[in-house]
């Protein structure tokens, strides 16, 4: 199971370092997910949206497993969330493992459509 999380991983990795020519961080990897789910590019954002972009990506992200659900759109464009179940307490490594696994099948969705 271990062995086969850690190549689903490495393809996601190896996908956006191919498109974008150098291995994402997590706060990249949630960035990019943010201006997709946001629809538009702008070409400077402002540390506050970068912040926005990942908390939506966060909220995308974790909808998957219904722990947030899309409340709508504000006047701008940008998707507000709601809480639909608190989130389980986990430990740094607990979070990033089960982040990685909603970033898998964001992008294995992505694929599919």
């Amino acid at each position: 199971m271990q062995e086969e999380f850690a190549q689903q991983w490495k393809r996601v990795e190896d996908m956006l370092t191919e498109r974008f020519g150098k291995k994402p961080n997590m706060e990249a990897i949630l960035f990019l997910i943010g201006i997709q789910e946001l629809g538009h590019m702008k070409k400077k954002f402002t540390k506050e949206q970068k912040q926005d972009l990942m908390h939506v990506a966060t909220c995308t992200l974790l909808s998957q497993s219904g722990y947030y659900e899309l409340e709508g759109y504000d006047k701008d464009g940008w998707p507000h969330f709601k809480e639909a179940q608190p989130v389980p307490k986990m430990d740094m490594i607990e979070q990033e493992r089960f982040l990685q696994e909603h970033i898998i099948a964001y992008f294995d969705d992505l694929e599919g459509r």
